[in-house]
C-alpha cells in the first residue's frame, strides 16, 4: 500500500526523537497503521544537525514553507513551537489539504479554536497528544476512552520542571532559587524558565484539558496563574508535618455556577497516589461519573516520551486518512456543532480550603483576635498550630488550615488580619484539595 508521506518542522530534541523512534519501530508502526509511515522531508534551521540525525535517509531544508505547500506531503508534524511562524506554518498546512501533527500546547491553548474551525472545514484532522504530558496518552484518554463519562474534574501535574524543583525542596529542605539552579544544571530547566515556574506552562496544557473534558473552546486567557517562584521552603516542610505535599497543580471542575480553571500551588494530603509523583514525572487525575478516578502516570517530556505521542497521532491519521470527515473522532471529544459557552469563574468565586501562615506576637489573645475575623467572614477553621518561639524571640508561625470556603471571603479575611498590630509581615496563603470524590 502507498506510504505516508510525513514532512518534519524541526529536528531537535522530539523531532530527532521522532525521527529515531520511528525509524527504530517501522515495522511495528507499519503492522499497526496499516501501511508505512516515513519522513520524507525535514525543514530546520540547523541543516547540520538535521543531517547528523536524518543520515540523509530523507530530503533536507531550511525552508519550512516549502514543507506545508509540498504536493508530496501528507501530514506535516510541526515541532518549532511558539505562536507565529508556526501559526502561519500550521495554517497554511490546512490550507493545503494536509494533515497536522503537533506537540505546542502554546499554540493550541491560544489559537486552538482558529485552528480546529479551519481543519474542520478543509476536512483534515490535527493531532496534538504530544501537546500535554508528554508520553502520557492522557488526550486520547479524555476524548476517547472515558467518552461515556460526564468528567467532573481533572487535576494534574503537568510541569516536569516544576515537580522536579518542590521534590527537592522537600527531600532536601532547600531554598527555591538553589534548586532552580541545580534543576538549570542538569537540563531539567530551561536557561529562561519562566514559562514553567510561573505556571504559564502549565496552564497551557489545562486549558487544553478543560476543552476537552467539558466541549468548550480554549479559553486560556480565563485560567488563573500562579507560579512556585515565591514558595518558601518552610511552608513545604510544615505542610509535611501536617500530612500534605505541596505540588504545582492545573485544575479544570464544571461547578453549577461555571468552569474553574487555574494553576497554582497546592496541598495535597500525602496519603493520596498523586501525592507521591517526584521528581521531573506527569500525572494527571480525572474524576468522572461512572468509572469514578483515573490516574495516568509517566514521563511529561523528553525526546522519546514525547515521540512516542507524537507517532501515535500518526497512526491514527493514517488509519482514518481515508474516512469520511463526519465520522472521524471530534478534534476536542465533542461534535463541533455540539460544543457549548459555559461561564469560566473568576478566582474569587472558586471555593476550596487553604492553608495560612502567619508570624504573631507570642502573646494572649492573639489567636481568639484572628479567628474572630475568619468567624466574620464565614471561614471555619478545620486545625491550628503554633509553633513555640525560638528562644529570646518575642514571635512565632501560627499555621492554620480552613475548611472550604470562598477566595474572595479568604483575601477579605486576610488583609483585616495584615491590619492586626500582632501580625508581622504578609499572611501567607495557599490553597488545598483533598481530591477525593
Amino acid at each position: 500500500m502507498k506510504p505516508i508521506n510525513v514532512g518534519l518542522l524541526g529536528i531537535g530534541t522530539v523531532g530527532g526523537g521522532t525521527f529515531t523512534v520511528l525509524q527504530r519501530n517501522c515495522e511495528e508502526i507499519t503492522r499497526r497503521a496499516g501501511r508505512p509511515i516515513r519522513i520524507v522531508v525535514v525543514a530546520d534551521k540547523n541543516l547540520e544537525l538535521a543531517k547528523q540525525v536524518t543520515g540523509g535517509a530523507c530530503r533536507l531544508t531550511d525552508d519550512a514553507f516549502s514543507v506545508v505547500t509540498d504536493p508530496e506531503v501528507d501530514i506535516v508534524i510541526e515541532l518549532i513551537g511558539g505562536y507565529g511562524v508556526a501559526r502561519q506554518l500550521v495554517m497554511q498546512a490546512i490550507e493545503n489539504g494536509k494533515h497536522v501533527v503537533t506537540a505546542n500546547k502554546a499554540l493550541l491553548a491560544t489559537h486552538g479554536n482558529e485552528i480546529f474551525k479551519a481543519a474542520q472545514d478543509k476536512g483534515v484532522m490535527v493531532g496534538f497528544e504530544a501537546a500535554v504530558a508528554g508520553g502520557i496518552p492522557i488526550i486520547k484518554a479524555v476524548r476517547e476512552g472515558l467518552t461515556a463519562n460526564r468528567i467532573e474534574w481533572i487535576a494534574g501535574i503537568i510541569n516536569g520542571t516544576t515537580n522536579f524543583i518542590l521534590s527537592e525542596m522537600r527531600d532536601k529542605g532547600l531554598s527555591f532559587d538553589t534548586v532552580l539552579k541545580e534543576a538549570q544544571r542538569l537540563g531539567y530547566a530551561e536557561a529562561d524558565p519562566t514559562f514553567d515556574i510561573e505556571g504559564v506552562d502549565a496552564a497551557h496544557k489545562i486549558t487544553i484539558l478543560a476543552s476537552l473534558a467539558f466541549g468548550i473552546p480554549m479559553q486560556f486567557d480565563k485560567a488563573y496563574i500562579e507560579g512556585i517562584s515565591k514558595l518558601d521552603a518552610v511552608d513545604i516542610k510544615y505542610a509535611e508535618q501536617l500530612g500534605y505535599r505541596i505540588k504545582l497543580l492545573g485544575i479544570t471542575r464544571r461547578t453549577d455556577e461555571g468552569v474553574e480553571l487555574r494553576v497554582h500551588p497546592t496541598l495535597i494530603p500525602a496519603r493520596r497516589l498523586i501525592a507521591n509523583v517526584e521528581g521531573a514525572m506527569n500525572a494527571v487525575l480525572v474524576q468522572a461519573d461512572a468509572v469514578g478516578a483515573t490516574l495516568y502516570y509517566g514521563k511529561g517530556a523528553g525526546a522519546e516520551p514525547t515521540a512516542s505521542a507524537v507517532i501515535a497521532d500518526l497512526v491514527d491519521i493514517t488509519r482514518m486518512h481515508t474516512a469520511d470527515p463526519e465520522n472521524r473522532v471530534p478534534h476536542l471529544a465533542f461534535q463541533p456543532d455540539a460544543m457549548v459557552e459555559l461561564p469560566m469563574l473568576a478566582m474569587d468565586d472558586v471555593t476550596t480550603s487553604y492553608y495560612l501562615r502567619l508570624r504573631v506576637a507570642d502573646k494572649t489573645g492573639v489567636l481568639a483576635d484572628i479567628t474572630r475575623i475568619l468567624a466574620d467572614e464565614q471561614i471555619s477553621i478545620d486545625a491550628v498550630i503554633q509553633k513555640e518561639p525560638a528562644d529570646g524571640e518575642t514571635e512565632a508561625d501560627l499555621i492554620m488550615l480552613t475548611h472550604q470556603t470562598r477566595e474572595k471571603c479568604i483575601k477579605a479575611a486576610i488583609v483585616k488580619i495584615e491590619a492586626l498590630g500582632v501580625v508581622t509581615g504578609n499572611v501567607t496563603k495557599l490553597r488545598m484539595e483533598e481530591l477525593g470524590k
